[in-house]
């Protein structure tokens, strides 16, 4: 969408509050809190879709993003008891979990030997007997094998509560995770950074002040890192923006925040499974006031195992720019949770089938967006998976 068009929409704007919001996003002035929480409640759908879409095409044209990836989970026993995770396993009830050795997720990385994926995700749950030395030692082997396969790995909660096991400062154990091989963070365990719903959702875990403070120190040892929130529940439209309001002051100050990924919340099986998930139409403007709040965001990325390929696929004209990637493996977090998703990979033939419909440009890329391949132009044979 040109400039053009989108002054068009503006101009068709009867509400003068939303025209100015508006104006400002088109001539690139950052909006304001006050602005963003005006957006969830006032603004419909066309109007800030529209806004991400040329936001989007702004920074990236057509190009859409996805890697190809492969995802460990160590264990699902863990000692928190967040109310919306339908996926861990109380320790006190540690033998319906599963815990994997050191052997058996190298096992995991040898399976792959040969096979083009960039990136290995390592996250679980917070088991009390997996230290620090544990998973410096996984990394290390990890890295022994496969030198130049990007480790992202462990979310805040996870860190925070090995660093404390360790009696370690968090810049302390960062550095020792930097050097046996963590080469990013990803985004979880961010859930919602405001007291008032942090302590009713997951009030046992990691503070919101603990979690940033991991990723600024991962920012200063020159790693990058991603970031997420869990909408969708029992949180409101300011407590959303003052999520993203605290992402986009560290990520003024830092520079190291690659991408933001919106997590849905889904309600099977967990405590909070009364609660009514988010309807489409609020799923995608979660998407689009995203791109339009975080305007120091290079990426917006819709998890499509967790909203569905078809969803997922409607958000790359919400403002979304990447899909993802492969996940091949047997990822249960969100399947366990009610995703519609119960196919936990897509070939490379699929994602870039699917980018292509939604009439965007497929490029794979490494985990810092650098660019391996564009398949804009390329057709599958029928049968190349």
């Amino acid at each position: 969408m040109n400039k053009g068009n989108i002054e068009v929409v503006l101009a068709a704007e009867t509400n003068p509050t939303l025209a100015a919001i508006g104006k400002k996003i088109i001539q690139n002035e950052r909006i304001t809190f006050d602005d963003g929480v005006y957006l969830f409640e006032h603004a419909n759908l066309p109007f800030v879709g529209a806004l991400a879409n040329w936001k989007r095409e702004s920074l990236h044209g057509d190009a859409t993003y996805f890697n190809k990836n492969f995802h460990i989970e160590p264990t699902n026993v863990c000692v928190f008891s967040c109310k919306f995770c339908s996926y861990s396993k109380l320790y006190a009830h540690k033998e319906e979990g599963w815990e994997l050795t050191i052997d058996q997720m190298l096992n995991i990385v040898k399976s792959y030997d040969g096979k083009p994926v960039t990136e290995v995700h390592i996250v679980g749950g917070v088991h009390p007997k997996l230290t620090l030395d544990f998973f410096l030692e996984l990394m290390r082997a990890i890295k022994a094998h496969r030198p130049e396969l990007h480790i992202k790995a462990f979310t805040p909660v996870e860190l925070d509560y090995m660093f404390r096991k360790a009696k370690v400062s968090v810049e302390e154990g960062m550095r020792l995770a930097h050097e046996a091989g963590l080469d990013s963070l990803p985004g979880g365990g961010a859930e919602i950074f405001h007291p008032e719903i942090r302590t009713v959702i997951c009030n046992d875990k990691a503070t919101a002040e603990e979690w940033l403070h991991i990723h600024k120190t991962a920012h200063q040892l020159g790693m990058h890192s991603n970031a997420t929130l869990l909408y969708g529940h029992i949180e409101k439209a300011w407590h959303r923006i003052d999520h993203m309001e605290r992402l986009r002051q560290l990520q003024d100050e830092t520079k190291g925040f690659n991408t933001f990924i919106p997590l849905k919340f889904r309600n099977k099986d967990n405590d909070m499974h009364d609660v009514p998930e988010s309807t489409l139409l609020n799923d995608l403007k979660m998407y689009a006031i995203s791109r339009l709040y975080l305007d120091n965001f290079p990426h917006i990325k819709a998890y499509w195992p967790m909203l569905g390929r078809q969803t997922a696929q409607l958000t790359l004209s919400y403002g979304v720019n990447d899909i993802d990637g492969t996940i091949d493996d047997t990822t249960k977090i969100y399947s366990m949770a009610g995703s519609e998703e119960q196919t936990p990979a897509m070939t490379t033939q699929e994602l870039v089938r699917l980018i292509q419909q939604a009439k965007r440009k497929p490029i794979e890329r490494g985990t810092l967006y650098n660019v391996i391949q564009d398949y804009s132009n390329y057709e599958f044979a029928l049968d190349e998976a």
